[in-house]
């Protein structure tokens, strides 16, 4: 290990990008910062901030493909994404894979 600590949410905020853009970084605490825990905190500044978890992101992305979705190749690329949108996902939210025969049905769904 290459630090004397583990900073979970700074480590999560530096993989998506986020992390110098922060709004109020570099300022002292205010006192409604000292009234929430630390992942009130967190949820708080990431959403302030805009972000996104990246199964998120990729559930808008599916949502536009198969909105749009006309051919067979196209179901191909979408169903890959869904596979992988289903790793990173909670498990209520997984989805299963869609066909063309079955579009119309997706486009409710997603």
């Amino acid at each position: 290990m290459d630090r004397e600590y583990n900073d979970l949410i700074g480590d999560i905020l530096e993989a998506s990008g986020e992390k110098d853009r922060v709004k109020g970084k570099g300022k002292p605490l205010s006192k409604e910062y000292l009234q929430m825990d630390t992942f009130q905190h967190f949820q708080k500044t990431a959403r302030d901030a805009g972000y996104l978890p990246i199964w998120l992101r990729l559930q808008k992305e599916i949502s536009s493909l198969v909105h749009s979705c006309t051919s067979e190749s196209e179901v191909k690329v979408i169903n890959k994404k869904i596979a992988k949108y289903n790793t990173m996902c909670p498990t209520s939210m997984q989805k299963n894979v869609i066909s063309l025969q079955d579009i119309d049905k997706a486009k409710s769904i997603w």
